[in-house]
């Protein structure tokens, strides 16, 4: 039996990542912390020399802009709130959003590296 027999499919690696979970066994967590990572406590998998770095924040940024600009367009087109209230409103909403999508966001991201079996430095 090889390492690709017992390896989990790409998407599923990235759904137990984007659970915060152990990529390899789904069980173990893959964080010590809000985004830092670790070895795996469960199956001992080494995660913690992955370093997904810009495109988790990247990636955030995308996903938060893409649900927050059309809400800010539509209030502003059907309920024409004073700026002050959309800004009291959209940036709490938006600091809030990318707070809680950053770790899940990495996470998925470090299921995908550690299934193509990247570290993510210059020397692989």
């Amino acid at each position: 039996m090889t390492l690709d027999d017992i390896r989990p499919a790409v998407a599923l690696a990235m759904l137990r990542g984007l659970a915060r979970r152990c990529p390899s066994c789904g069980t173990g967590r893959s964080f010590s912390g809000y985004l830092k990572v670790a070895d795996c406590d469960h199956c001992g998998e080494e995660l913690g020399h992955i370093r997904a770095d810009d495109f988790p924040p990247y990636l955030t940024i995308a996903i938060v802009g893409h649900i927050v600009v059309p809400l800010f367009l539509m209030s502003e087109r059907f309920l024409t709130p004073p700026t002050w209230l959309q800004l009291a409103i959209g940036l709490p909403i938006t600091i809030a959003l990318t707070l809680t999508l950053l770790p899940h966001v990495k996470g998925a991201i470090l299921g995908l590296m550690w299934w193509l079996g990247l570290r993510g430095d210059e020397t692989q």
